[in-house]
């Protein structure tokens, strides 16, 4: 057994995404080996409240450290307020305080919180260095954000332009690059945007999640397509609502009455979303409910009949989740949610014009809607690959080869 030193900058198990991937990724290194977990001291509260509300054995091999540059220099951050370059500074200052701490370890790992535009330091530790999941998003094709304000296409633009000089001039991030031992990728541009050829590399998305209980397919008494995530152009919600118009209005009214579109989620674009529901006219049928407890929205997918989800991000931690209740997703053919899925559990939308890419979302929904027997197969092959790529369980055995690797 090893003990592994492992940085993530966000950790809380009471919550999902990057919080929730690094307290699932602390989990699944001590299944294996020791680990010293290094984190951010405001998340030290709900790391120790969780543990003494929930024993558990796995603990023994955990020992968590908490680190914090001083005040006067992250007094200016405020939430996700300069969380990038705060991520940076505390990434920088972190390196000199763990050699003050004189711990014995095998392996550091950068866990979470990170991108391939972002440097890692922790190779000046000396040890074997494990980097990622690193994740790459791609830049939101401009048809995509017509709808919006043309703000949105500016800051992802300027976005685009940081990442492009971090690629192309920082010198701290081709140095993270050569002084890894070995790179998970969240997806396979992370290879091509970093030119790993030759490197030793593993595709690991860092999105997965636990089995919240899988129950056979029971007829439901609507077609109930879900989404979840934030009301925000990244999510692709006017395709979902616009798609699901298209669909809807090819059905006679009774039949039109048994079908539905839950959005879960709460976001700047709420009330545009709410007045395209309008404006197509099936606001009747189209439900938002705002943040809800995770155990509700697991009660969402688990009565619902598939996952719309039309999002431009290269993660997306909701993929997993709707898979583990057997719901054939339908998304974009991207280096996110597209390469999440295969033809056998969902369908894949190439990214093509705007109106075009509506009609192939709704002919999609149509062929579930209508073809029951294989609506009922997606439902079995998704559970299945939950089972096979995205439970936590196959993170943790991952991990466990790269480190014996190493």
């Amino acid at each position: 057994m090893k003990t592994i030193l492992a940085t993530a900058y966000a950790i809380n198990p009471y919550k999902g995404s990057e919080d929730g991937m690094g307290w699932n990724f602390v989990q699944q290194i001590a299944r294996f080996n020791k680990v010293i977990a290094v984190t951010r001291e405001n998340n030290r509260e709900k790391i120790e409240q969780f543990m003494q509300e929930h024993p558990d054995e796995l603990y023994e091999n955990i020992h968590f450290l908490y680190f914090d540059l001083p005040y006067w220099m992250r007094f200016w951050k405020k939430g996700s307020r300069g969380a990038m370059l705060y991520y940076w500074m505390w990434q920088r200052g972190i390196v000199n305080w763990l050699k003050k701490q004189e711990f014995q370890f095998d392996i550091v790992h950068n866990l979470n919180f990170h991108n391939d535009w972002t440097p890692s330091f922790l190779w000046k530790l000396g040890k074997p260095f494990v980097w990622g999941s690193i994740g790459h998003h791609p830049r939101i094709p401009t048809q995509y954000l017509q709808p919006y304000s043309k703000k949105y296409a500016w800051k992802d633009r300027i976005t685009w332009n940081i990442k492009q000089l971090f690629w192309n001039y920082s010198t701290g991030l081709k140095k993270t690059v050569q002084a890894a031992n070995h790179i998970c990728c969240m997806n396979k541009s992370v290879a091509q945007v970093l030119d790993l050829e030759g490197k030793s590399t593993t595709i690991m998305p860092s999105v997965a999640t636990q089995d919240f209980g899988y129950a056979l397919y029971n007829p439901k008494e609507k077609f109930r397509l879900i989404s979840a995530g934030r009301l925000v152009p990244l999510k692709g919600y006017d395709l979902s609502i616009r798609a699901f118009a298209q669909f809807i209005k090819q059905l006679p009214e009774a039949a039109q009455q048994e079908c539905e579109l839950c959005i879960v989620g709460s976001g700047a674009e709420e009330n545009f979303y709410k007045s395209l529901c309008k404006k197509e006219k099936i606001d009747k049928n189209v439900q938002f409910i705002h943040w809800v407890r995770r155990e509700e929205l697991m009660e969402l997918f688990r009565n619902s009949s598939a996952f719309l989800f039309p999002s431009h991000e290269g993660a997306g931690m909701v993929v997993a989740e709707a898979l583990s209740f057997g719901l054939p997703v339908i998304c974009l053919d991207n280096c996110g949610p597209g390469e999440f899925i295969d033809e056998s559990c969902g369908f894949a939308i190439p990214e093509q014009s705007y109106e075009t890419t509506v009609t192939v979302l709704s002919e999609a929904i149509q062929t579930l809607y209508t073809n029951k027997p294989l609506q009922q197969k997606m439902r079995e092959n998704a559970r299945q690959r939950f089972e096979t790529h995205f439970h936590w369980d196959r993170r943790g055995e991952q991990l466990r080869e790269i480190y014996d690797s190493l």
